[in-house]
Parts: C-alpha cells; structure tokens; sequence
C-alpha cells in the first residue's frame, strides 16, 4: 500500500466522517450509528476470517476490547446524539483537540509530569479558542451548548480510551482491536435502543443510507487501517498534521455541502484551537 495514499485516505476520511454523521442520523440516531457499527463489525470478522488474524479472547485481551469500547461506544453515542445540535465542522474542531485532552489524561493516569512549556502553552490557546467557540454559540442558543458539551466529553472518553489501551500495553493487532472493540459495543447499542424506543424507520433516504454505509465500510474500518498503516511508517509529527488539516476541511464541507453558516468568531476560535494544537506538537522545535 502507498504510504502517500493511506494519508490522503485518513485526511478524506477524518474530514468527511463528522458530515456523514450528521446525514446517518437523519432518520434516527440509534438506526444511524447502529447500522454502521453492524457493518463495520462484520466487515472486521470477514477481513479476519479471510486473512487469518489473529484474534485473542484471553483475559488482557478482552480487557483491551473493553478499553476500545469506551471510544466505539460512548464517544461515538454522545458524538451521534451531539451532532443534533451543532454543524459538523464544529465537531470536527473539537475532536481535534483529542491530543491535548490524551496529554492531560497521561498526567492524571500514567503520572507522567515533564510537560514543556510549549505543551501548556498550546493547551491554554486551546482552551481559549473552546471559549470563543463556546461564547459564540451560546449567543445563538443553548440547544448548540449541549451539543458541543456533549461533544467534548466525546473527545475525553475517546482520549480515555486510547489511554487506557496504552496503559494495558497488550500486544494486540489494530484489526483485532477494532474488531473486540466492535463487538463488545454492539450489545450495548441495541440496549440503549431498546431503553430510547426509536422506532424503525419507515422511510430511509438514499443520502442518509448512503452515510451510514460509508461510515461502516470507511469510518468504522479502513480509516482504522490506514492510521495504523501510516503510524508504521512516518514520525508521530508528520502523522500529528492531520489533525491540523482535518478541522479546517470539515469546516468547508459542512458549509458547502450542508449548509451550515459558519460565523466568523467560529473561524477565530477554530484558528486559535489549532495554532495551540500546532504550538503544542511542534514549538519546542
């Protein structure tokens, strides 16, 4: 595989996966994001199946699947159930603060204390930047606060997770991971649309069926593949990039394909988030 095109690969990915949510949802939450964590789980089992993974279900194994369904399940619920309330971009924009909220979470966690000034420096602009975004919204209307809290505490739960498979250290394939992961959220997806009462949807449309697919096939799975893929082969700074790039793009696609009005303290504070995310990642060089 190119290496060149597995990044590209996550950049579309990552940039496109907070609009496919918001489209996957259209007739319903719970069908949206439990179709595509179906899809995708299944995907996994074939790819496993076919190309002989190893797949444990020893003790630390199904410990570290726990620890991935922390992200696979609550992130992604309270992300689908957010994004009623905010643009895509925005949620974009948040989880690209997912760096910064994994460094904090090793300080607390893993007791790691040598933090440079660089790296508080970027989370201070980065909590500036949140202010803004969050002071803009609020002038619009509550209903965007809720979401964007929900949001965030999709980016600490995705962050906990991560450090928490970190902490466990097991050795581990990305594709089992995933898949252990997967299947240990799905039960948990199908009781929480028991406990909402969504009903089937009776009218499913083609954009939104389309999402929820892609999502499946690309959000859930190879976008997985592809980061692992690249993580192998570049320094953890130029892998770092994308999640300076992803924001910006979601912000242009939610505006023009959706729609969404974007104001311009959104802009500011969006800029802001990510010079601290780059002050972060690279100023100490």
């Amino acid at each position: 595989m190119s290496v060149p095109a597995a990044y590209l690969g996550v950049i579309i990915i990552w940039s496109t996966t907070p609009l496919a949510i918001k489209w996957s949802s259209e007739t319903g939450i719970m069908f949206g994001v439990s179709g595509r964590m179906l899809l995708g789980a299944s995907l996994c089992l074939l790819i496993i199946t076919l190309l002989r993974v190893d797949f444990p279900w020893h003790r630390a194994a199904r410990r570290s699947y726990l620890a991935a369904s922390i992200s696979i399940y609550g992130a992604l619920m309270v992300t689908y159930w957010g994004a009623q309330f905010i643009s895509s971009g925005l949620i974009a924009v948040l989880f690209g603060t997912a760096p910064i909220v994994t460094s904090l979470l090793t300080i607390i966690l893993l007791g790691e204390r040598q933090i440079s000034w660089n790296k508080w420096a970027g989370m201070l602009l980065g909590v500036i930047g949140l202010g803004l975004i969050f002071n803009s919204e609020l002038s619009i209307g509550t209903e965007s606060i809720k979401g964007l809290l929900a949001v965030l505490l999709a980016v600490i739960l995705h962050s906990f997770s991560a450090v928490w498979i970190k902490r466990m250290n097991v050795s581990l394939s990305p594709l089992a991971i995933t898949s252990g992961g997967l299947l240990v959220a799905l039960p948990l997806y199908g009781i929480t649309w028991i406990m909402l009462g969504e009903s089937l949807p009776t009218n499913i449309s083609t954009r939104s069926m389309l999402s929820i697919i892609y999502l499946g096939i690309f959000g859930s799975v190879l976008g997985f593949i592809f980061y692992y893929y690249i993580l192998k082969h570049l320094d953890a700074k130029r892998v770092a990039l994308i999640t300076l790039i992803t924001p910006i793009s979601a912000l242009f696609l939610g505006q023009n394909l959706n729609g969404e009005i974007i104001q311009a303290t959104i802009w500011l504070g969006a800029c802001i988030v990510l010079g601290g995310l780059g002050l972060y990642q690279w100023g100490k060089s």
